[in-house]
């Protein structure tokens, strides 16, 4: 029996019936290259059976203290059940792009059973008639509780359920899976008592930790070596009220190496750079054809691994965040390019200057019955329209492996990433990468985004002009002139 971290107890905390906290994929898979050039679904219950020992998420499930008065625990399922976690479907004709983004929409909205090991695989057949995939590709939508993975130690069960070649290796793990017995309500409560003790001086310890992070980072500000990379909070959008408990789901696809060679074209750029600037140029079309771009600059909250080498294979949650400009207040697409990269790199120096590793543990400072007692009066109360947020969405960016996988036999085309939203946060765009191939993918609240194609095509006509400016001449800038810019933007 292992206790949740107060981060990874967070997500618990925080789900309510509109805002369900699992994250996940949607993959797209080539039958053709498994054994007999096709996957029945009694051979993909197989192939996942074989396959449960590769991650700890797979047979764990919750179990909460009375109250909430501390974190969960997780114990290994006495009564797990696997096809309750696999479950099959399949497109009505044609079945094209749209009918899958619905669906997985739709099934992405639906709240995973906290009773039960937090996962889910969808199989969805009948992918027809989608542009640039060859007839008889599944999908595999999952859903992984956001308690038990983070974006990195989601590999875990990526690497669990692919290989490198197509003829369905033997593998060995080195976990040995035994179910436990659940644990009674009186000891949950006596370790409650004895964690509530030592909180006091698990606080002290955090508090002692961060203060050198901190001091450091204030003086960097007075001393101006360190610049804020934000101006306080973010603008109102039709992206930052309560949600409702409905989604839609889209993304568009882009070669790597074109997003390399933009990279390329301003110098010290990356391709995170890169995608954040597609974003803020997509959500800057999206929102003034619906007459709501803000004149301030919309923000993204961006999560940063804190996950050391040797910690890959760990359970949870081990993330920090730091919040960055989008650029959306700026029209021409090479100069927001520029605005992001500046942004971007404010917002590392800050983070590393203050520790994310720091900012991380002040999640821990919080008591658990005050987490979820806060998350449940603030969704009630509709408190999210009542004040500015934070930052605007999230951006969240997920490596994928450089070389061709296969699941159960069938090769992996390409893979968009899946997020949960919340109120006052109604959009999360995912970047996955794999192979020669980037996805950018979104999941937003019906409510704020009922049109997402439109949106999807605003990401590709912002990555059209963005490669068509850098490969035309550019006129020199005139000496002074991003000084008198600078100025502009402070007095707006």
């Amino acid at each position: 029996m292992q206790q949740l971290s107060p981060m990874d107890a967070a997500f618990v905390y925080m789900e309510t019936p509109s805002t369900p906290m699992h994250i996940g994929s949607l993959a797209i898979y080539d039958p053709s290259t498994s054994p007999n050039g096709k996957l029945r679904f009694k051979e993909v219950l197989a192939f996942i059976e074989s396959r449960l020992d590769g991650a700890w998420a797979f047979r764990r499930r919750l179990v909460r203290v009375p109250f909430d008065l501390d974190h969960p625990y997780w114990i290994e399922d006495p009564e797990f059940d696997l096809e309750y976690h696999v479950r099959h479907i399949a497109l009505p004709e044609p079945g094209d792009w749209r009918q899958l983004c619905i669906l997985a929409a739709r099934l992405h909205g639906r709240a995973l059973d906290l009773t039960k090991p937090l996962w889910e695989f969808t199989v969805i057949e009948g992918l027809d008639n989608i542009e640039g995939l060859p007839k008889g590709c599944i999908a595999i939508l999952s859903k992984v509780h956001h308690a038990a993975i983070d974006g990195m130690s989601g590999v875990e069960i990526t690497t669990a359920v692919h290989d490198v070649t197509p003829d369905l290796p033997e593998r060995q793990f080195d976990m040995e899976w035994k179910p436990d017995n659940k644990p009674a309500d009186a000891e949950l409560l006596v370790r409650a008592q004895i964690n509530a003790v030592r909180q006091p001086f698990k606080m002290a310890d955090i508090v002692a930790r961060s203060i050198p992070g901190l001091a450091k980072a204030g003086a960097g500000l007075l001393t101006r070596d360190l610049k804020l990379p934000v101006r306080g909070t973010a603008p109102n959008t039709l992206f930052n009220r309560t949600v409702s408990s409905h989604r839609v789901f889209d993304g568009v696809r882009f070669d790597l190496d074109e997003i390399k060679a933009i990279k390329a074209g301003i110098g010290g750029a990356t391709v995170n750079d890169v995608v954040l600037s597609i974003f803020g140029g997509g959500l800057r079309k999206y929102l003034i054809s619906k007459n709501d771009l803000p004149k301030d600059e919309m923000t993204a909250m961006a999560p940063i691994s804190v996950r050391a080498e040797d910690q890959k294979a760990d359970l949870g949650n081990q993330v920090s965040a730091m919040i960055v400009g989008l650029g959306t207040h700026i029209e021409d697409a090479v100069e927001r390019l520029e605005h992001v990269h500046d942004a971007a790199q404010k917002s590392k120096e800050l983070t590393n200057a203050i520790g994310a590793r720091n900012l991380s543990r002040m999640s821990g400072m919080t008591p658990g019955a005050l987490m979820g007692l806060g998350a449940r009066l603030y969704a009630r109360a509709g408190l999210a329209n009542a004040h500015s947020p934070a930052y605007n969405c999230v951006v969240t960016n997920v490596p994928g492996p450089p070389m061709d996988i296969y699941f159960a036999g069938a090769r992996l085309i390409e893979q968009f990433g899946v997020g949960p939203i919340f109120d006052g946060m109604g959009l999360i765009n995912i970047v996955y990468s794999s192979g020669g191939t980037l996805t950018l993918s979104f999941t937003a609240d019906r409510d704020a985004v009922s049109d997402p194609e439109n949106y999807a095509a605003a990401l590709r006509e912002t990555f059209e002009e963005l490669k068509a400016a850098l490969a035309a001449p550019r006129p020199a800038k005139k000496k002074g002139a991003k000084r008198t810019a600078k100025k502009k933007e402070k007095a707006g």
